[in-house]
């Protein structure tokens, strides 16, 4: 009989920022209060591209309005602490007239120790 006695799970995320440009797809775009299009906006662009794969976060947030995350990338990581995450990221760099398109790579790493 196989017993599992110990395991552990933990994710490596890394994150690239960068200013928004055409064509628009990438893992999430953060969507600045003030930014030339507004969340829905951008959903509705990066839809016409690749239609029905990405989700608005609409958060609270001094200068940022929404996150718009590809919707594979939240198959990977819990919602929250990705927004948590691109928000205290992007946070560096945003301003309220901005979009940002981040790109995401998540690594899962899971180690599990079996008694013999």
């Amino acid at each position: 009989m196989t017993h599992i006695s110990e395991k552990s799970r933990k994710a490596d995320v890394k994150m690239r920022l960068a200013e928004f440009e055409m064509p628009p797809m990438q893992d999430v775009l953060i969507v600045g209060k003030a930014a030339p299009i507004g969340p829905e906006a951008a959903r509705r662009m990066v839809d016409i591209l690749s239609p029905d794969q990405y989700v608005i976060e609409k958060v609270e947030h001094e200068v940022i309005e929404a996150v718009i995350i590809r919707k594979a990338v939240l198959n990977m990581i819990q919602r929250d602490k990705l927004v948590a995450l691109i928000l205290e990221e992007g946070e560096k760099i945003a301003n309220d007239k901005m979009i940002i398109k981040v790109q995401v790579q998540i690594t899962l790493e899971v180690h599990k120790s079996v008694e013999l």
